[in-house]
Parts: C-alpha cells; sequence; structure tokens
C-alpha cells in the first residue's frame, strides 16, 4: 500500500491488490482458481451453445438444398466455436500450469537460499581450523594410532601377535 509524505496510506495504486497476491504463492494459486472456475463454467455453457447450434444449422435447409450442403454451411459456425473451446482449454491448462510454476518458484528460492547458507557455512569452516572436531582421547593428543590394515603382520606366523581390530 501506497502513503504519502506524512505515513497515511492513500489508494491511488490499481495494482496494489495484484502486488500482494503475486508476491504469495498460495494468494496466487486461489487467484487463479478462481478464474479457473470461471473458465470452466464457460466453457460448460459454451460446450451446450456449441450442441445445440450444431443441431439447429446442420437442421435448417433451404429448398433445392443438395445432400450435405446444410451441412457444409454449418462448418464455419461450428469452427468458431470450437476454436473457442479449444483456446479456453489452453488457458484453463495454462493457468493450473503457471500456478504450480509458482509454487515451484518458491521452492527453488528456499533451496537457494538454503544451499547459499551451507555453502558459506562450509567456507567459514575452511577457512578457520580451530573449529575443527576435538580429538577422541584428549590424554593422547600428539600420539597417532597405527592403522591396523598396514604395518601390522606380515607373515601367517604374526597373526597371534596381532591386534584386533
Amino acid at each position: 500500500m501506497s502513503t504519502d509524505n506524512n505515513g497515511q496510506p492513500f489508494f491511488d495504486d490499481p495494482h496494489a491488490a495484484l502486488r500482494e497476491i503475486a508476491q504469495n504463492p498460495a494468494a496466487y494459486a486461489h487467484y487463479l482458481a478462481d478464474f479457473n472456475r470461471v473458465l470452466l463454467d464457460m466453457q460448460a455453457k459454451l460446450e451446450i451453445l456449441q450442441r445445440e447450434t450444431r443441431l439447429h444449422c446442420r437442421k435448417t435447409r433451404v429448398k433445392g438444398d443438395k445432400w450435405g450442403q446444410a451441412f457444409l454451411r454449418s462448418f464455419p459456425v461450428e469452427k468458431s466455436l470450437n476454436d473457442v473451446l479449444s483456446n479456453l482449454k489452453s488457458i484453463s491448462s495454462g493457468l493450473e500450469k503457471s500456478a504450480h510454476k509458482r509454487h515451484a518458484h518458491d521452492e527453488k528460492v528456499q533451496e537457494v537460499r538454503k544451499n547459499r547458507k551451507e555453502k558459506t557455512h562450509l567456507k567459514a569452516h575452511k577457512k578457520n581450523p580451530t573449529l575443527q572436531a576435538a580429538p577422541e582421547n584428549p590424554g593422547q593428543q600428539g600420539v597417532q594410532r597405527p592403522n591396523p590394515g598396514y604395518g601390522g603382520p606380515t607373515s601367517i606366523y604374526d597373526l597371534n601377535r596381532r591386534e584386533s581390530a
């Protein structure tokens, strides 16, 4: 909402409501669902109109018509309504697709934020080695334990002297 110099709101911005809807994915989906309901209702009524118009136009005969002339005369009318219905169906599917894309955009933004936060944390961890984990036995900090896989017994006769892992 816009405000004047004194901080008082004024309502001269006609796009303020749509701006708020665009910022909220749930409101965006709800708004598009309202449009979709209207389109689906319109589509259902136009399908009935299409059927009735087709029946009327194909039955309308003029004296002297040959077989199929009424049928051919009805094609332009039927085609125009079919085009409108196919456009309505594509608009309806486009609205649904847009709502899903808007939701996916917000999820992607959250994922990018999370990944960037993790990256900065890892960079800080690499730059500051004092944040590394403390050794398990504080009394043996300078002593390294031998790796049992290497430097152990070299022959089968030394197996009894080998420490268990």
